[in-house]
């Protein structure tokens, strides 16, 4: 199989090829501005929800997609983000970006342990110390201008735990997601 990115090996999963180039495909046409008319439009939020059937034949190393989709999914708020200055000026932009910051101000102002709803009992869950540790680091980028980017949220690894022993996932998830918005708008 010849594709866009390294396949797997023996019997190691990986992203259905055919749905990964088919959506790079998609992205390449609609972001040069050649799409299907009246196909349904990508757009970043649109991308980073993107999710592929793992498979063991005919895949690509999931690394490789992972990584592709983060460079997608910044090129297109970089043009998001031009088409809405353009509009509506750069004050506009940046005061939208202050709108989508103070949306994670109310967790991120929370004590440590306290910012996320406890796992379910039994389930998975993210290690609190861990999810903290990086709410810090948010609070020094938003507060103090310390340094990070959205790779660095985006590829934020936290330990696990069991239910309430750690932070339920879907909430630390969607407020990740978020951060990352932010983020990249302002990249």
């Amino acid at each position: 199989m010849t594709g866009t990115f390294p396949t797997t090996t023996g019997l190691r999963r990986g992203y259905a090829a055919d749905e990964v180039d088919a959506l790079f495909a998609r992205a390449r046409a609609e972001y040069e501005g050649s799409g299907a008319p009246g196909a349904a439009t990508l757009d970043a939020a649109a991308i980073h929800r993107v999710a592929f059937p793992v498979v063991r034949r005919n895949a690509y190393e999931t690394g490789a997609v992972d990584a592709a989709l983060d460079r997608l999914e910044a090129a297109f708020v970089a043009r998001e983000r031009a088409e809405f200055v353009a509009a509506h000026g750069q004050q506009a932009w940046m005061a939208q970006l202050a709108e989508k910051a103070r949306t994670l101000y109310g967790r991120l102002g929370r004590p440590d342990g306290e910012r996320f709803a406890p796992g379910a009992r039994g389930e998975a869950s993210y290690d609190a110390d861990d999810v903290d540790a990086l709410c810090a680091r948010l609070v020094g980028y938003f507060d103090r201008g310390e340094p990070l980017t959205s790779t660095e949220v985006r590829e934020a690894r936290f330990r696990t735990r069991r239910g309430r022993d750690g932070y339920a996932v879907g909430p630390v998830d969607a407020f990740l997601t978020r951060a990352v918005e932010v983020l990249l708008g302002v990249e």
